[in-house]
C-alpha cells in the first residue's frame, strides 16, 4: 500500500516552521535532526542542526518536510513543495519508473538504499517534484 503526503522543503527553519503548523493544526509532530542519524557522516558539521526528516500526523492531516540538503540545487519558488511516496519498496520503484519517464535528468536522482530505507527524487516531465521512500530491508 502506499501513502502519499504532502512534503515541504524549508532553508533551515524547517524546525520552527513544522512547529507552528503544530501549533496551528494540532497533532504529533516527530523531527529528526541530521546529527541524529548515521547519514551525519555524509554533511559537514554545521548541519547536523538541519532537520532531516520531520512529520506531523493529527488524524487524516500527515505532512513531511526537511530542511534543504542537496549540495549543488538550491530552494527557488516551485520547488519547495513536492509530493511525498512512501510504502513497500517495490511498489515505490513501479511509481517512480514510471514518473521519471520524460524527466529531467538533472532533477533525477535514482531510488538507492539508505540506512532508512529506499529514497529518492525527481521532478516529472511537468516539473511537478516528488519524493520516495521505500520501506528498510531487514
Amino acid at each position: 500500500m502506499l501513502n502519499v503526503t504532502p512534503f515541504l522543503l524549508f532553508d533551515g527553519n524547517c524546525a520552527e516552521a513544522m512547529t507552528f503548523y503544530q501549533n496551528c493544526l494540532g497533532g504529533e509532530l516527530t523531527l529528526t535532526k541530521v546529527s541524529d542519524t548515521p547519514m551525519k557522516v555524509q554533511y559537514p558539521s554545521e548541519k547536523y542542526n538541519r532537520i532531516i526528516y520531520a512529520q506531523l500526523k493529527n488524524g487524516a492531516i500527515d505532512i513531511s518536510a526537511t530542511d534543504w540538503l542537496h549540495p549543488t540545487r538550491m530552494p527557488k519558488q516551485g520547488n519547495t513543495v513536492a509530493i511525498h511516496i512512501s510504502g513497500n519498496s517495490e511498489d515505490v520503484k513501479t511509481v517512480f519508473d514510471k514518473l521519471s519517464e520524460g524527466a529531467p535528468k538533472e532533477l533525477l536522482d535514482e531510488l538507492r538504499e539508505m540506512p532508512f530505507g529506499s529514497y529518492g527524487h525527481l521532478a516529472d516531465k511537468y516539473g511537478v517534484h516528488w519524493f520516495f521512500k521505500g520501506d528498510k530491508k531487514e
